[in-house]
């Protein structure tokens, strides 16, 4: 490994943050005053309902300003709207319960009553995962939570849904010195069933794998208040993978209560470097070489010239952070191979790699700069190595031609052996009335999303799909969308659970973000 590598202890876990729900930005006026952006008759919940659930859960609100706030997450265009007074849509009853038998008992109250249930916790999503399109109850599952079993022979981690990204990762390193290596930008906003329901990555994927490859078992309520427990065994050939039915499914064919998951030991060893390559599509194809030799470190970022720029002050570089933790010799052999593979680019201070991991996890520019006017998301796809060059420069394009359109640039953030993650980002400045916003949005989606599809990419990699990407579903599944939306008919016939994300029908009114109709 080079001289100029640089070994460390690894990074302390910093302390975890309020183990509750953030509000993404305020709402202008109160949320006691919130009034809803779309227009889509809610589903109300008949008083006798409503005290059905009081005598089942101990914790049930009507309170206006509580289902405001349940009611919106962290997507972008319903943030802008927040600045209006308004949240995308709201829920008739916010539910709280403690247990996943008062999961279970919520559920079959809400089917026997043709009631929509919209499951939420951390509410970190940034595509409408958690809005409650057409009203009716949000199941809010923070109360489950906390660390249930730990094998530590086995590495395996029993929790519950409603835990804490930060709470968990701080008790697994600091009580049982093991590690679940699941770091995402939101682990202080987001909880492991929020993780399971959109098929989360964290910054680390590429050495520990994305929560999919994580999971070894789930408990998950189904909308008739049937439990069921899946998978529990390494490797198990018992029919079809049940846990991959559920995972990525944002709670719309059953909720995930628990969740049983792999752990590592946690990391004695860290190395670190930093490379600069004359463009973004030299930076790739190094990334591609190291995972092509079956070297995994845990990080390899490349950031395009516009985001170098932006985060490193560099000038037409483009910047690759190296990254790996855990055994010594593992790591050694790890950061051997991305320096023999990255030998012909500039080596850059590995300084680098603190300036972003002190900078990780840090959210708040996104509401500086909605609160300024500005439209502005992230839209992370995915595609094969040999796909990302075309998908990258016709995105970029494509994101560059929409009218108010002032920067877009991206980098790469999760490295597999077969592919990669791009993560792009998008600013614009289309007018200043929220109808010239909400254009300018859908207009920039449409461009970029469509790009993407069109050169063999995939519509998401970790933040799913929710209403902001349901009117693609079928451009990206062609007829596979048919097979699952069979497969919701049969576990939800009534179509209570999580009604309109994913692109599928709903039987409680139009969609104005996907096509289909419920039969």
């Amino acid at each position: 490994m080079s001289e100029t590598a640089k070994p460390n202890p690894p990074h302390a876990v910093p302390e975890p943050g309020p183990g509750a729900p953030t509000a993404p930005i305020a709402i202008a006026g109160g949320a006691g005053g919130a009034s809803a952006r779309l227009d889509i008759a809610p589903v109300d919940v008949p008083e006798g309902v409503v005290d059905r659930l009081r005598a089942t859960v101990p914790a049930v609100t009507v309170d206006a300003a509580d289902r405001a706030e349940a009611s919106r997450d962290w997507w972008p265009l319903a943030m802008a709207w927040a600045t209006e007074g308004q949240v995308a849509a709201m829920a008739a009853v916010v539910v709280q319960p403690d247990d996943a038998a008062q999961v279970a008992d919520v559920l079959r109250i809400c089917n026997e009553s043709s009631i929509p249930v919209t499951a939420a916790a951390g509410r970190s999503g940034v595509c409408g995962n958690s809005v409650p399109l057409y009203g009716g109850v949000v199941l809010d599952l923070c109360g489950l939570n906390g660390i249930e079993n730990i094998d530590d022979q086995s590495l395996i981690l029993d929790v519950l849904c409603g835990t804490f990204g930060d709470w968990l990762e701080h008790e697994l390193r600091n009580q049982h010195n093991v590690t679940l290596g699941h770091w995402p930008q939101s682990i202080n906003l987001s909880t492991v069933g929020g993780w399971l329901a959109c098929r989360g990555a964290g910054q680390f994927s590429t050495r520990y794998g994305k929560i999919e490859d994580m999971v070894v078992g789930l408990d998950v309520a189904l909308a008739d208040g049937t439990t069921i427990t899946t998978g529990g065994s390494a490797r198990q050939a018992t029919g079809p993978d049940l846990n991959q039915l559920f995972v990525g499914s944002e709670g719309t064919l059953g909720i995930i209560c628990r969740a049983r998951l792999v752990l590592h030991p946690a990391p004695v060893h860290e190395a670190s470097a930093a490379f600069g390559f004359p463009t973004f599509a030299d930076g790739l194809d190094a990334c591609r070489r190291v995972l092509r030799r079956g070297a995994t470190p845990a990080v390899l970022r490349l950031y395009d010239e516009v985001e170098s720029q932006r985060h490193f002050n560099t000038n037409d570089v483009s910047v690759l952070l190296a990254l790996d933790e855990g055994d010594p010799t593992l790591v050694t052999a790890m950061m051997t191979a991305v320096y023999e593979e990255c030998r012909a680019a500039m080596q850059l201070d590995p300084e680098f790699v603190d300036h972003w991991f002190s900078r990780r996890n840090d959210v708040s520019q996104l509401e500086q700069l909605i609160a300024g006017g500005l439209v502005v998301d992230t839209m992370e796809i995915t595609g094969s190595w040999r796909q990302l060059p075309a998908i990258y420069t016709h995105t970029i394009d494509a994101l560059k031609r929409v009218d108010g359109t002032l920067s877009a640039g991206a980098h790469q953030s999760h490295s597999y052996p077969d592919g990669a993650c791009l993560y792009f980002t998008f600013a614009g400045k289309p007018g200043t009335t929220p109808e010239e916003k909400d254009a300018y949005y859908r207009a920039v989606w449409d461009a970029g999303t469509r790009a993407v599809l069109s050169h063999g990419g995939a519509l998401s990699h970790h933040h799913g799909v929710g209403l902001n990407r349901a009117r693609f579903m079928r451009e990206a599944l062609g007829t596979g969308l048919d097979t699952l939306i069979d497969i919701k008919r049969a576990l939800d016939p009534n179509g209570i659970l999580n009604p309109g994300k994913l692109g599928l029908p709903s039987p409680f009114g139009p969609n104005p973000f996907a096509e289909q109709s419920w039969p």
